[in-house]
């Protein structure tokens, strides 16, 4: 079974601190590579982390503030000096190819491949990248500016065949398709074999959700329901509310309660505060409202 793994390039803020450079995540699920949100230092982290380019083509930007994007020119141009042919998409707000467009042709003017812009409306939940493996949705966020997360769903996988049942059947090899697909087996006879039989269950499709920035909303509960993991920002501990509400960001408790009422199997806590030199303490906060909660950590992969 092929793993879905999240590697967190950075989890922290506005402000970077030694430990923590701004946003930005590289899923990786059936071959593919997408880099989630862009700050400042992203393509360092790729370099520290050993991350390859050939299967990466699709950047999902979750807001216009400058820890989400400020990475961008300085990666494009790294791909290009690395002379990269393939497209690289961007979806993103609309604003972001006017701001972005002056400074490729200033600095990218003879990259060997095509930016791509994708706009997408950060106030809507809507599908907006798709393949034969996966399907990607914008979960609208509460914040400053517009923003949005991003609901990462993996398509159903065919069924396992069996093989002792395909040889004992002597099934021909041209009906093994349909099969992992569903269809039961007629033999020579006449006899339908089951298709439950034949084959078992693939496993239960992968799903991730990535919520930051944002305020505290339930209205983003529906959208995020039972996923597999879900990454919510963790700006403040509760002790700080106000300053949150000020600046639209969650505290830990408030990430933890999202996890909790939507019944996610695991939370991963990020965008932390510079302020905060004890991350331990943003931890235990989450932990104290949702157990299954892990420290994000700039550097680290984890298993979806």
């Amino acid at each position: 079974m092929q793993k879905v793994l999240l590697t967190i390039l950075g989890c922290g803020s506005a402000l970077p601190t030694r430990k923590n450079f701004p946003s930005s995540q590289m899923i990786e699920l059936r071959d593919k590579q997408f880099l989630i949100d862009c700050g400042e230092g992203t393509q360092i982290r790729m370099r520290q982390m050993n991350q390859k380019t050939n299967r990466f083509g699709h950047i999902f930007i979750s807001h216009l503030h400058g820890d989400h994007c400020f990475g961008l020119i300085g990666l494009i141009s790294s791909l290009g000096m690395l002379n990269r042919t393939a497209d690289l998409h961007i979806h993103a707000h609309p604003d972001l190819e006017k701001i972005l467009e002056p400074q490729l042709r200033f600095f990218c003017n003879d990259i060997p491949f095509q930016v791509i812009f994708h706009p997408l409306n950060p106030r809507k939940y809507d599908l907006i990248y798709e393949d034969k493996a996966l399907q990607v949705y914008s979960i609208p966020l509460k914040h400053r500016v517009p923003s949005c997360g991003f609901l990462f769903e993996e398509k159903p996988r065919e069924r396992h065949i069996l093989r002792e049942m395909i040889d004992f059947y002597q099934i021909p090899v041209s009906k093994i398709n349909k099969i992992k697909q569903g269809d039961d087996f007629i033999t020579s006879d006449g006899e339908i074999i089951s298709n439950e039989l034949l084959t078992k269950p693939a496993e239960p499709p992968k799903r991730y959700a990535y919520c930051s920035d944002t305020a505290y909303s339930e209205k983003i509960i529906p959208y995020i329901q039972g996923v597999d993991c879900l990454y919510h920002e963790a700006t403040f501990l509760d002790v700080d509310s106000v300053r949150s509400k000020e600046t639209f960001h969650s505290t830990a408790r408030q990430a933890a309660t999202i996890a909790l009422k939507a019944n996610v199997k695991k939370l991963i806590i990020g965008h932390y505060s510079a302020r905060y030199s004890n991350q331990n303490l943003l931890l235990d906060e989450a932990r104290g409202v949702f157990e299954n909660t892990l420290q994000g950590e700039d550097l680290t992969v984890y298993e979806i």
